[in-house]
């Protein structure tokens, strides 16, 4: 069984990894019906948190049926992320996460996300601090390195355990590689299999399939797997790889009808949320992967993602419902 502190994630934990506009409440709740065994939320600025930005303070909505989530928060000034710790406690949370693996060149440019990876010692001691100042288990989401000569993930994780980290995430890939290419998971094995290490170790990268979740538990011997991008549009994926651990088989992919619902209640809910414009406007990139497969289907995405109007949205919808409601998915 892995644990983050005293927090029982279960064995092979499935964890939704954080991503911006992608991991908020309504997504949330959806991948933690699915089998999430955790869940994160979008990664929050630590500026943004002390100066009272409004996107940042209503990232912190967190509720009991997502446990145990964590907030994550990025930045690369100490008292600046030492506030914010402050300000993250005040919301509950279960776990702190910080972001040492984010690309983007807007957080990069700031030495913040993957840009302190060039900076390993601020990566410790602004870590080492954090961990002092809360009681909450501190976790790390990073990448193998800056850049390919500069891979030194196994001394950089026990370096952090050593401060205080309750578990680390290691994305496969660099930041000059961002997302292209091949996820590289041997390194991530190399600091599992490190002697000295004895906190949980989670793999993310290109975990796309169940066959792929089960390779990175028994071939590369993890403890558990993050997952970003084949969740989007997709909060089956945790059910189906749970069900395929248990069966070594496919589960049956979600009907029309099952879609249609899970995108009606995920737009409902982003629209409770976040309001009407935005709540339409940030789940539009979810509607592709929820109705991938399906034949002649551009005119109805099209409806779905350049409407304003959530009625125009709920009324694709229900065309999808009445029309498709024989398809049967492969």
């Amino acid at each position: 069984m892995a644990k983050i502190g005293s927090i029982d994630v279960g064995d092979f934990p499935l964890l939704l990894a954080p991503m911006e506009d992608v991991s908020d409440p309504p997504f949330r709740a959806l991948c933690k019906e699915q089998g999430a065994d955790v869940v994160y939320t979008e990664f929050i600025s630590s500026e943004g948190l002390i100066r009272d930005a409004a996107k940042s303070v209503l990232k912190l909505d967190i509720y009991e049926k997502e446990r145990p989530v964590g907030i994550q928060i990025f930045g690369a000034e100490l008292d600046s992320m030492l506030q914010a710790v402050e300000i993250v406690e005040k919301s509950n949370p279960d776990i702190i996460d910080i972001n040492f693996g984010c690309p983007v060149k807007k957080v990069v440019c700031k030495n913040a996300g993957a840009g302190i990876l060039r900076d390993i010692p601020l990566m410790v001691k602004l870590t080492e601090e954090m961990v002092k100042r809360t009681n909450l288990p501190i976790t790390v989401k990073t990448r193998l390195g800056w850049d390919s000569d500069s891979i030194k993930i196994v001394e950089v994780a026990e370096r952090l355990q050593d401060v205080g980290i309750q578990a680390i995430s290691i994305h496969g890939r660099t930041r000059v590689q961002m997302y292209k290419g091949n996820a590289n998971w041997e390194p991530i094995a190399e600091v599992k299999n490190n002697p000295r290490m004895h906190i949980p170790v989670f793999g993310n990268g290109d975990v796309d399939t169940p066959e792929m979740a089960v390779k990175m538990r028994d071939q590369y011997g993890l403890d558990g797997a993050m997952i970003g991008r084949a969740s989007i549009g997709y909060p089956w994926f945790f059910k189906e790889v749970k069900h395929y651990f248990k069966t070594g088989e496919h589960l049956a992919p979600p009907t029309i009808l099952e879609r249609v619902e899970a995108a009606r209640r995920h737009l409902q809910m982003a629209i409770d949320w976040k309001g009407e414009k935005l709540g339409v406007f940030e789940t539009r990139r979810h509607y592709t992967n929820y109705f991938k497969g399906i034949p002649h289907f551009k005119d109805y995405r099209m409806k779905m993602v350049t409407s304003d109007d959530a009625v125009d949205v709920f009324a694709a919808f229900a065309e999808v419902e009445e029309k498709f409601a024989d398809f049967q998915f492969a």
